[in-house]
């Protein structure tokens, strides 16, 4: 087998599984998706939708690519997994990862969150294990028929070396990827502009109209202030992720709204439509990331011996509109804290 012949598995298609099965599909890319009943349902009836922020618009349908909703089924053949769950099923994804996919099968987290890759390492029985980020957010419309995802920001996906030929097989029209030598620094400043994530959740807003409000980035710009100072006492580097480097996020983010739209162009390179997933969770009914993100940072400051308020602050109203499960709560700037 050479490694344009690899069989990939995107295990967990949801907006960014299938966005990045759906690129690597397009590429001729041996592709399979394993998904929830309702994603699998939907692609089978009309195909996959693929669009993005530089006005691609790409449609696939099977043979294309296969679909799947039993692990062992999508697994047992898989050369490589590309890893896109929620951060709170990575452990189960690993156990079924051991029990399926072959001893070879080369194994990368596409998630959310600092940890995943080594949840994986202790639970998918000894296959390699590498550490990677997506930077842009998808959309999805689960009503449209074909199926459709939106890339709706931009950044190239980083992964971790250590596998010849993966990042040049993975590297395809919308989906720039590249390798990169210090994935934990990636993964932190990663983590950073997640905090956000909860903001966007917690408002109802666009991330495009929340970002251009400097009452809402005031909030942002406190708790990278916050994470910051916690990981400079614990030892962590969070590394330059795109844009400015992390220790001057929270000075631009307090900038004055006409500065701001001047000097963080890129930042605000998103969809109008675009919201995080957290939002998404939210509107489900589903269980966020919130331990994952904001909740990082606050094991971190326990480990330090401090502490992070708004971060604790945010963390409880998420928890709050997880267990009320109405959706988004549509709080006002005012009701989540004053900076």
């Amino acid at each position: 087998m050479t490694v344009r012949d690899a069989s990939i598995v995107v295990a967990g298609a949801g907006s960014i599984g299938c966005y990045v099965g759906g690129c690597l599909a397009l590429a001729g890319r041996k592709v399979t998706l394993l998904a929830r009943p309702r994603v699998e349902q939907a692609l089978r009836r009309g195909g996959l939708r693929i669009t993005d922020l530089e006005k691609r618009d790409r449609r696939l349908n099977q043979p294309a690519f296969a679909v799947e909703t039993v692990a062992d089924i999508a697994l047992k053949g898989a050369d490589i997994v590309l890893v896109t769950t929620k951060s709170g099923a990575t452990e189960e994804m690993g156990r079924l990862i051991a029990a399926h996919a072959p001893g070879h099968a080369v194994v990368v987290s596409l998630q959310n969150g600092v940890d995943n890759a080594d949840r994986l390492v202790a639970t998918a029985g000894g296959r390699q294990i590498l550490a990677g980020m997506v930077p842009f957010n998808v959309v999805q419309w689960e009503d449209e028929v074909p199926f459709r995802v939106h890339r709706a920001s931009e950044g190239a996906m980083l992964i971790e070396a250590g596998a010849p030929g993966l990042s040049s097989l993975l590297d395809v029209e919308g989906l720039a990827t590249a390798t990169h030598a210090d994935m934990r620094s990636v993964l932190w400043g990663k983590l950073l502009f997640n905090l956000n994530n909860a903001l966007v959740a917690l408002s109802d807003l666009p991330l495009a109209t929340e970002l251009s409000d400097r009452r809402w980035r005031l909030l942002l710009a406190t708790q990278i202030a916050e994470a910051l100072s916690v990981m400079k006492k614990t030892g962590i580097r969070p590394g330059r992720v795109a844009g400015p480097p992390p220790a001057l996020l929270p000075a631009i983010l307090r900038l004055p709204d006409f500065l701001f739209t001047r000097l963080a162009k890129r930042m605000l390179a998103i969809d109008p439509q675009a919201r995080s997933s957290m939002w998404e969770d939210l509107q489900r009914g589903r269980t966020t990331e919130i331990d994952e993100l904001q909740g990082a940072i606050l094991r971190l400051a326990a480990r330090a011996d401090t502490r992070a308020p708004l971060v604790e602050r945010i963390t409880a109203l998420v928890r709050e509109a997880e267990r009320n499960g109405r959706g988004s709560p549509g709080l006002a700037v005012e009701a989540i804290g004053r900076v």
